[in-house]
This record gives structure tokens, C-alpha cells and sequence, in this order.
């Protein structure tokens, strides 16, 4: 079985982890949506695809998956067959997300909800905000992710585009 998991990982954290590991439990392998990817230096969204893939592949040790790039298209009469043009076949959806859980199920698409985990702190608004605020917020994302924002700046970004 092939699961989908579409977010926009801004940043990827510990929820996105548990998320997809939840997931691999129950999927041969999961394909990975990098939502909004045309969204890069604002406020809510700090990355680019390229720096939000460094951060899942940095993180997903031990779980067969691929990644793809879904960029916007405002359009949610059509959006399940925009991510089916750029995605390959999938069994079911992961997601907690009701917009999502509703366009993929209205499409005919098998939808898995999932336990929230810890939904008040994994959040990448949480983890925006905290960095804004000047609190601790490393320990909210995987290593890999804390690596990469290492490497880019990430932490400054957010404070000069906040």
C-alpha cells in the first residue's frame, strides 16, 4: 500500500515525524506532498521546497518514501486531480487536515485520520512563533530539521521576515 501525506512543513517537525512514521506502520511506502511550493520568504511560509526537502530527508531515517512538490492552484474544485498529475498512484490519505479530508474523500480517495500529536505545540505557526517571541522551540523539530535550519539560517530568516 502506497500512503499519501501532503503539508506544507514550515517547518517539518516532531508532529510530521510522528505523522508519517504512524503511517509507515500501515503503508509499504509513503509518498511525501511538499504543499504551497511555490511559497518561500514570508511570514508563514519561511522555506523553499528544496529547504523543506533537506528537512524531511534529514529527518526519515528507517521508511521508504519520495517527495513531490505541489505548488498552489487556488482551486479546490480541482485541486485532488492537480496533486494526482504530479503525484504516482496512492492506496490512501493520511490526514487530520477537514478541507483535505473532504476534497480527497469527494474524489472517491480512501482518507485515514490520524491521532493528533501534541497539535498545541507541533505546529509550524508554534514553532514560528516561538523563534518570533525568542523561546525555545528546538525541541519541538527532529534533529534533521534543527541541522538544516542550522545550516541556512533558518532561525534568522523567520525573525527578519516576521
Amino acid at each position: 500500500m502506497r500512503a499519501l501525506i501532503i503539508g506544507r512543513f514550515q517547518p517539518f517537525h516532531l508532529g510530521h515525524l510522528r505523522l508519517i512514521e504512524f503511517a509507515a506502520r500501515e503503508a509499504d511506502s509513503i509518498i511525501i506532498g511538499i504543499g504551497s511550493s511555490q511559497e518561500s520568504n514570508t511570514r508563514e511560509n519561511p522555506f523553499s521546497a528544496a529547504e523543506r526537502r533537506r528537512m524531511i530527508e534529514s529527518s526519515l531515517a528507517e521508511i521508504t518514501f519520495e517527495i513531490f512538490e505541489i505548488p498552489d492552484i487556488n482551486n479546490n474544485e480541482i485541486w485532488v486531480s492537480h496533486v494526482k498529475e504530479i503525484i504516482p498512484e496512492f492506496d490512501s490519505v493520511y490526514t487530520n487536515a477537514e478541507l483535505e479530508r473532504h476534497l480527497f474523500k469527494e474524489a472517491g480517495c480512501k482518507v485515514r485520520e490520524t491521532p493528533f500529536f501534541d497539535r498545541g505545540n507541533y505546529s509550524g505557526t508554534e514553532i514560528r512563533r516561538r523563534i518570533l517571541a525568542g523561546e525555545v522551540w528546538e525541541d519541538l523539530v527532529p534533529e534533521g530539521t534543527l541541522k538544516v535550519m542550522e545550516e541556512i539560517k533558518g532561525e534568522a530568516r523567520i525573525r527578519e521576515l516576521g
